[in-house]
């Protein structure tokens, strides 16, 4: 009887020479903005927001992410290498992306995006986190394919025998598919938000969505980061890991948010 998965799809969908044109990855990224968009643009049009004002949002969120996820890594997880190999800050392509870089840059180009366009921010981080969340599932489809961020060595028949990844020091062992925990929570996630905005009928309480995403996201990482292999070398041997200390502060905004949020709407409701 089978007890694991064997798991060996190339992250590459095709090359053209000795390049690979588009990587599962890179095309499950793009599409995460593509359905973004989509999924924004009904918001706006049933709220009466110019859709202009969204082409240039987009623009924002695509710059904040990039920039943070990549910074994110630069700083979190391998400061040293980086500073003493500057040049390859710029190759994105070879991998290393944090999430948690992604959240402040999209936070920071959201502040910015609010202050020049004089929109509430929490209006808009409201609506933007629904389409994170399920940016957050087609990421981690795309870390799937590339058989990367896997979990630690598991029985259980679900297990993923990642063949590419997986090193003779780490031992050819089937592995928590980690990468599909993560995303199918962030799934939920997003039907949960989507679901909360319509039964509002598109006005939530300001900072509801926001506080639950961050308690969410950020919650489900801390449980899953216990399963998890070591991103970096430094992170072995430590109670908690990168992710999960800097998940911690995420949580805690987020039920301050809803408590916030919480108690508006009480005010509003006397």
């Amino acid at each position: 009887m089978l007890q694991f998965i064997t798991w060996d799809p190339s992250p590459e969908i095709f090359r053209i020479g000795s390049i690979a044109a588009v990587r599962w990855y890179g095309l499950l990224f793009a599409i995460s903005f593509f359905f973004g968009y989509l999924i924004l643009q009904k918001i706006f049009k049933k709220e009466g927001v110019p859709i202009k004002l969204l082409d240039e949002l987009t623009t924002y969120m695509i710059l904040g992410t990039i920039l943070g996820a990549r910074l994110g890594h630069v700083f979190f997880y391998e400061p040293a290498w980086y500073i003493a190999h500057p040049i390859k800050i710029l190759e994105i392509w070879e991998g290393g992306l944090a999430s948690h870089g992604a959240a402040i840059g999209i936070i920071c180009s959201l502040l910015i995006f609010s202050y020049v366009r004089k929109k509430p921010f929490l209006w808009v981080i409201d609506r933007i986190v629904i389409v994170v969340a399920l940016s957050g599932f087609l990421i981690r489809m795309g870390n799937l394919m590339n058989s990367e961020i896997y979990g630690l060595p598991t029985s259980l028949p679900w297990g993923f025998l990642f063949v590419r990844s997986t090193t003779p020091e780490d031992g050819l062992l089937p592995r928590h598919p980690t990468q599909i925990y993560e995303g199918l929570s962030y799934l939920a996630t997003f039907f949960l938000l989507w679901w909360y905005y319509y039964k509002k009928n598109g006005k939530p309480a300001s900072g509801m969505l926001f506080g639950v995403f961050l308690v969410m996201i950020f919650g489900i990482r801390i449980i899953i980061e216990f399963i998890k292999e070591p991103q970096v070398g430094f992170e072995r041997g430590l109670t908690l890991n990168m992710g999960q200390m800097l998940s911690i502060p995420f949580v805690i905004a987020g039920c301050i948010f809803i408590f916030l949020a919480m108690r508006r709407s009480r005010s509003a409701a006397l």
